[in-house]
């Protein structure tokens, strides 16, 4: 398994808060699924981070696409493989 840090720049601040709802579920949902390891936006308000669980960045880019943010343009996203190091077992 791999994961993937997913950043989501603010491209539309009234769609985010709009959407935020649709989003959080979205999120909440991916993370009883374990695809989802954790999540938060930042404190400027540029937007927030999720980190994902995935075999590959195909299918994570998949998964990100069907983002409420994503799908309705209230942010933009870039994806990075990242290569956690860790004290604890997730």
């Amino acid at each position: 398994m791999k994961y993937f840090a997913v950043f989501l720049s603010m491209k539309d601040e009234g769609k985010s808060i709009q959407y935020r709802p649709d989003h959080l579920e979205f999120l909440e949902n991916l993370r009883n699924e374990g695809t989802v390891l954790m999540n938060g936006k930042f404190s400027d308000g540029s937007g927030g981070l999720v980190i994902y669980k995935g075999d590959s960045l195909e299918s994570v880019k998949s998964i990100v696409e069907a983002d409420p943010y994503i799908k309705t343009g209230a942010r933009s996203y870039t994806i990075r493989e990242w290569e956690m190091v860790s004290n604890h077992d997730f």
